[in-house]
């Protein structure tokens, strides 16, 4: 049998959302940093250890997906991902989140897995967490 190997060279994690504007100044606002890339249909912010988040109107994935697709708006905030950043400070990550429109879900504390996390829904309902090994 011929093995082959999976070679990743980079990962991209894109989001689909219902305001792709709100949703820009959001992450914008919680990640310190402009967005790398802002144009109708995809937004993308550069994250620690090289990866890419996106930010996809709802919509344009519908399109872009064809109606196989089930509509994600239909989720209507239900949590559909969580997106998990290793940071050097969780909790002033996680007040900016708050500060930008976040609902907190868990303060800041120690986590059985070996890290301090906290947990909040961004505008669109996916999780995020900001954590740092304890």
């Amino acid at each position: 049998m011929n093995e082959r190997t999976l070679l990743v060279t980079g990962a991209h994690f894109i989001l689909y959302v219902a305001d792709q504007r709100r949703s820009q100044r959001f992450y914008a606002a919680v990640l310190g940093e402009p967005a790398r890339l802002d144009v109708p249909g995809m937004t993308e912010f550069d994250l620690p250890g090289g990866a890419v988040l996106g930010l996809m109107p709802e919509a344009g994935a519908r399109r872009l997906l064809g109606e196989r697709l089930p509509d994600p708006a239909m989720a209507a905030g239900a949590p559909r991902a969580e997106l998990y950043l290793l940071v050097d400070d969780p909790a002033a990550h996680h007040a900016r989140a708050v500060a930008a429109g976040a609902r907190e879900l868990s303060p800041l504390a120690a986590r059985d897995w070996g890290h301090h996390a906290a947990y909040s829904l961004d505008p669109d309902g996916h999780v995020l967490a900001f954590a740092k090994e304890s």
